[in-house]
């Protein structure tokens, strides 16, 4: 299908989006990399009559060392992301899931910042940016501020970004030396995860000394696995240990059902790819 017919405009700073946001309001869509806007255009999902293309705006791509922290910005490509030596050094989680993230076309054109910020549960990166603790910068007329993730999603297709402010980078905290993984579960290549588990893990020898665990479409937010994780706490990375605490992972969630898989059945998978990602992650994959 063609799209309803809109206005286009392509400001060059944040302050330009900005007030274009604020002059055109309810009437305005935010375009990023435009992999999840633009079927929803064509479909005729949503009809804005004014769309804000972010792209011109160089100040919110790349990715610099913030100390104890990368900071990404909001409109740098899955694929510069993930192939990034920062990110694969200090953040190895992220890179481990931007490898599962759809194709190749999809990562060179989607951006990091316009996926999280699209909110869908079924996203691979949410529950990634949500394990290892970050925080996202949002940029609006009143100035920035700072969001956690454990804030940021807020339900279906919802953040906590206002609609008078726009999603300027992401902030992820290094875990250097953490194993990671991500393993995902789908019908069809390239096709969003039925479940996935995002797992980040510290190793003290053969001893699982702390692991951060995100659960990918098992909620209508990505969700820490916090009883899994609290049970790997100082248990040995064997099959037997690690299989008893990821039997918690699904404690607390409440995955949805349609005609990939009903709830029982996701909270079954969620088990089984913690126990094979915190395996992975440990290096006992």
């Amino acid at each position: 299908m063609i799209p309803a017919a809109f206005e286009y405009v392509a400001p060059a700073s944040v302050e330009e989006a900005l007030a274009a946001l604020a002059e055109h309001g309810d009437d305005a869509k935010i375009i990023a990399g435009g992999q999840s806007l633009l079927p929803v255009l064509r479909m005729r999902l949503n009809a804005p009559e004014w769309v804000i293309d972010l792209g011109r705006i160089a100040s919110l791509r790349g990715i610099r060392d913030g100390g104890d922290h990368l900071a990404i910005g909001a409109m740098t490509t899955h694929h510069d992301v993930g192939q990034d030596p920062l990110v694969h050094e200090h953040a190895l989680l992220v890179s481990k899931a931007i490898t599962h993230l759809a194709d190749a076309q999809v990562r060179h054109r989607g951006t990091f910042g316009g996926a999280l910020a699209h909110a869908d549960p079924a996203g691979d990166l949410g529950a990634p940016a949500l394990a290892l603790g970050s925080t996202f910068v949002v940029q609006g007329p009143g100035g920035t501020r700072e969001i956690p993730a454990e804030e940021f999603f807020v339900d279906l297709f919802e953040t906590a970004i206002s609609d008078d402010e726009i999603l300027t980078e992401v902030r992820v905290p290094k875990h250097d030396g953490w194993g990671a993984a991500y393993e995902k579960f789908v019908r069809i290549a390239h096709q969003w995860p039925i479940v996935a588990v995002a797992a980040t893990v510290r190793m003290d020898g053969d001893t699982i000394a702390e692991a951060r665990i995100g659960l990918t479409n098992m909620g209508s937010t990505p969700v820490r696995a916090r009883a899994a994780e609290a049970a790997l706490a100082g248990v040995p990375a064997t099959e037997e240990g690690v299989a008893a605490a990821a039997a918690l992972a699904a404690d607390g969630t409440n995955p949805p059902s349609d005609l990939n898989g009903d709830a029982d059945y996701r909270r079954h998978l969620a088990t089984v790819l913690t126990r094979r990602a915190v395996l992975a992650a440990a290096g006992r994959g």
